[in-house]
Parts: C-alpha cells; sequence; structure tokens
C-alpha cells in the first residue's frame, strides 16, 4: 500500500487567496439577489427604553455602511467596453502587504472591491458585454499584491488610461487601519491581455 505524505497545513497566502475569492463571490450574489428583490427592507418599530436606542445605534450603522459603498463607486473616466473581444476576462484585486491586515480584513476588502467594480460596471450599462462575458465564463479573480500606496494609485492611473475599470478602496477605519487607509485595487473584469498589461508583472498574494 502506497505511503501518502503529509504536506502540512495551507499556506497563509493560499488562504487569504480562497477567503478572497469566496468573498468576492458571495458579495456578487448578494448585489445579483438584491438586484431582483429577494432582500426587501422591513420598517420595525422599535422597542421601548435601551431596546430602541440599541435600534437606532444598528440603523446608523447600517446607513453609515451604505454610504461608504456608494463613495466606493468611483467614476474614473470613460470604460470601454472590448465589445469585439472573445477573450476570457478576470477581475485583479491588488492589496497593499505594507498596511499589515489580517487575513479576515484582506477578504473583506477584496470583497468590497470587486462589489465597488461590478456596480461601476453596471451603472455604465446593466448589459456591459465584458461583464456577461465575465459572469458566463465563472468570474475569474487573482489576487496580487503591492507594498505601497503610491505603488496602487500608479497602476490604477494606467488602468484608467487603457479604458479599464479601477476602483480604489477606502477603509473606514473601525477595525485595525487608520480611516481612511487605501487597501485594495480593483481591476476590471476585462480581458485578460488588457488586465496583464497593467498588472502582469505583480506577484500573487
Amino acid at each position: 500500500m502506497a505511503n501518502v505524505q503529509d504536506r502540512g497545513p495551507p499556506s497563509t497566502a493560499s488562504i487569504a487567496l480562497a477567503t478572497a475569492i469566496v468573498s468576492g463571490l458571495a458579495g456578487y450574489y448578494f448585489a445579483q439577489a438584491r438586484s431582483i428583490g429577494l432582500f426587501r427592507s422591513v420598517t420595525t418599530r422599535p422597542a421601548a427604553g435601551a431596546a430602541a436606542k440599541e435600534s437606532d445605534v444598528s440603523d446608523a450603522e447600517s446607513a453609515a455602511h451604505s454610504d461608504d459603498e456608494d463613495d466606493d463607486v468611483q467614476d474614473l473616466g470613460e470604460l470601454k467596453s472590448f465589445a469585439d473581444s472573445a477573450e476570457e476576462c478576470k477581475l485583479v484585486l491588488v492589496v497593499r502587504t505594507d498596511l499589515g491586515m489580517g487575513k479576515g480584513k484582506i477578504a473583506a476588502q477584496c470583497g468590497h472591491a470587486t462589489l465597488a467594480c461590478y456596480k461601476t460596471l453596471v451603472r455604465a450599462n446593466p448589459s456591459h458585454p465584458v461583464l456577461r462575458q465575465w459572469e458566463r465564463l465563472g468570474q475569474a479573480k487573482v489576487a496580487l499584491k503591492v507594498d505601497s500606496e503610491e505603488d496602487m494609485l500608479m497602476l490604477q492611473a494606467q488602468a484608467i488610461s487603457l479604458g479599464l475599470c479601477a476602483q480604489v478602496i477606502h477603509d473606514a477605519g473601525r477595525t485595525q487601519i487608520a480611516s481612511g487607509s487605501a487597501t485594495v485595487l480593483g481591476i476590471g473584469p476585462a480581458p485578460k491581455s488588457k488586465v496583464d498589461e497593467v498588472t502582469g508583472h505583480l506577484r500573487l498574494l
């Protein structure tokens, strides 16, 4: 009987990548469900006393979170449709490693970046050809890394110059890092060759 060698636990990078992918998919499907009306807001009357105060605080936090998400979707120039391209599309998530974010924090920020890019393309054109192509072929996502905000912003400028969707997520500062920190840059979805013109030299997270 052949011996089966123990390969040991998975690396931190592979766990972070898997978590980012799961988070991005969850954000995408939640947005899809919300867009077709599966989640309807229900108005409830707050209970008296302390319970009412707690409900008010919760509502205020939810509203603030919603505003943060809308602020993340920036209008950053004209997007190319790449309608003539039959190439597979992908979304790249460029994560800053110099901030020292934990795995869960990285996953959450990648989820925000995925949703921001998706919402940008939907607002530009609900039947955007690149978006439809990306959805049909499995919504490919790749997590890469940079070690400074300056490098991240240079990549964003380069992506915008090529007509790509490029959204930078700025953290609200509730956990781990300072408010306003640029955490993740989402580029795409777009044809792989076009995205690689911007991020092809970067290493996997």
